[in-house]
């Protein structure tokens, strides 16, 4: 299986080119950064000390020589790549965050000719987390006040985290209510009591912190929380892979990790 990588020279790009490089039956045969790169016309694999015989490119053209691209990058880039994998016929697997609705639409109309996973968070770990989240709100549906905290890395631009998001959504979703409807983004000031069904969030951003999602469940006489840490990318990177095997073969449509584990 034939594999693109966006921002290969970044981070999380370097961990997928190694990963799909340590896998077998896929081959990396595109890798992409932006225009002006001082990495462009490197070997992905410089940073292995490997020649893979992949140069970087910013040549979209490029995705018609790949099955699948993988994308880590930013909303408005993997905008641009997504329109390009669907003129090349190229599944696309998307661990960006940040879409707007604008953007979530765009994706929902690529579904329709590519194959895509989109899932904000790509941690087989994580997305265990979300069926106990969903299993303990279920349960925890009265009198229960729900806070959700993540920490990322000084570079993360968006907040909360995707994922923090998507375990709002999860509990909301257990609650039979919308996200939005419950959701309180920010605290200051004279705030009064907290209102009874209502679903908080909390961010930090510092330093190198891969990743730190708790959902707390505070009710009277005791607290559950449910925490997920990532210590490396790694794991983004190996369910990011196993997503490209997933599409293999598939012609069209949107899936979720939920659907490539099996769930």
């Amino acid at each position: 299986m034939r594999i693109a990588i966006a921002g290969a020279s970044g981070r999380m790009g370097q961990m997928l080119v190694e990963s799909v490089l340590s896998t077998d039956g896929l081959q990396l045969t595109v890798a992409l950064d932006r225009a002006g790169s001082a990495s462009l016309g490197q070997d992905a694999g410089a940073f292995l000390g490997r020649d893979t015989g992949v140069k970087i490119t910013d040549d979209l053209a490029a995705l018609a020589q790949a099955d699948c691209l993988i994308d880590f990058t930013r909303p408005e880039g993997t905008l641009v790549h997504l329109e390009a994998c669907v003129k090349h016929g190229t599944n696309i697997v998307i661990g960006t965050t940040g879409f707007d609705e604008h953007g979530r639409a765009a994706i929902d109309v690529a579904a329709q000719k590519i194959a895509v996973v989109f899932a904000p968070n790509m941690s087989v770990g994580v997305n265990a987390t979300l069926k106990l989240l969903d299993m303990a709100a279920r349960l925890l549906n009265s009198g229960y006040d729900v806070e959700v905290f993540e920490a990322h890395h000084r570079n993360k631009v968006d907040a909360p985290s995707g994922t923090a998001l998507k375990m709002g959504e999860v509990v909301a979703s257990a609650w039979d209510v919308a996200l939005p409807d419950v959701a309180t983004w920010t605290r200051h000031g004279d705030t009064g009591v907290r209102k009874p069904g209502t679903i908080g969030f909390s961010v930090v951003r510092g330093g190198d912190i891969v990743g730190d999602h708790t959902v707390y469940f505070c009710g009277p006489g005791e607290r559950i929380e449910i925490t997920h840490r990532s210590s490396s990318r790694v794991t983004y990177a190996q369910g990011a892979v196993r997503a490209a095997r997933f599409l293999d073969g598939k012609h069209n449509g949107l899936y979720d990790m939920q659907a490539v584990l099996g769930q």
